[in-house]
């Protein structure tokens, strides 16, 4: 993939060269952890800095999220909306979870997730995309796998309790939501990067068979198949 990047100044050197994240360590000179909640933490560290300064940097420790978009023939993207406090607002979600075991398999979790909270089977898993929900802030990892061939589930029904227990659900064509994305009026991260990901992979070549495999890598939550 070739791009122009730019100098100290903006101005593009026309050199072509691949973009892709990198990993990357800083020293930490002290860490202290003040909060710990029943799944995230906050820790509260001192960086050096490349120029030799020391900083602070304060985050919420996270073990990681999946989360699943689930398409039928219909193209219709199957979606929960559920009170989320911190905002003061309903939002209309893809079903997700958290990684609760350290080292446990996303797509377990993934299927875990729209059995107990959708009560829906998938007989085709893809790799929709990961990415950092709030990188300046938090490390959650997040990972959105691609559902297809659904069915309901064979098993009884998961029981849900406190948010989830009000939850609504829908199947809303995938052009209505990239609409919604896009005029403001849907704006949780998930369902914002899952269905304008799908958006982008059926427009390119070989479309969403062009996915990564269910089980593809994933350095910034490494897990056994």
């Amino acid at each position: 993939m070739g791009v122009t990047m730019g100098n100290d100044n903006g101005i593009g050197t026309g050199i072509g060269t691949d973009i892709a994240d990198t990993p990357q360590s800083w020293e930490v000179v002290d860490s202290d952890t003040p909060f710990r909640g029943a799944k995230t933490a906050v820790r509260s560290e001192r960086v050096r800095m490349p120029d030799g300064a020391v900083a602070r940097r304060d985050y919420q420790v996270h073990p990681g999220s999946v989360c699943v978009l689930a398409v039928d023939e219909q193209q219709r993207v199957l979606v929960l909306k559920q009170y989320r406090h911190p905002v003061r607002h309903k939002l209309w979600e893809l079903p997700a979870g958290l990684l609760d075991v350290p080292g446990e398999n996303p797509l377990h979790a993934a299927q875990r997730e729209l059995y107990e909270e959708a009560h829906v089977e998938a007989g085709d898993w893809r790799v929709l995309v990961d990415f950092f929900s709030s990188p300046g802030g938090s490390d959650e990892a997040v990972r959105i796998f691609l559902a297809r061939d659904l069915a309901p589930a064979s098993r009884e029904r998961f029981e849900v309790s406190e948010e989830e227990a009000d939850m609504e659900s829908a199947r809303v064509p995938l052009t209505e939501l990239v609409h919604g994305v896009l005029t403001g009026e849907l704006g949780n991260p998930g369902l914002v990067t899952g269905v304008l990901a799908l958006s982008a992979a059926l427009a390119r070549d070989g479309g969403t068979d062009s996915l990564r495999p269910a089980l593809a890598p994933w350095p910034a939550r490494p897990f056994e198949a």
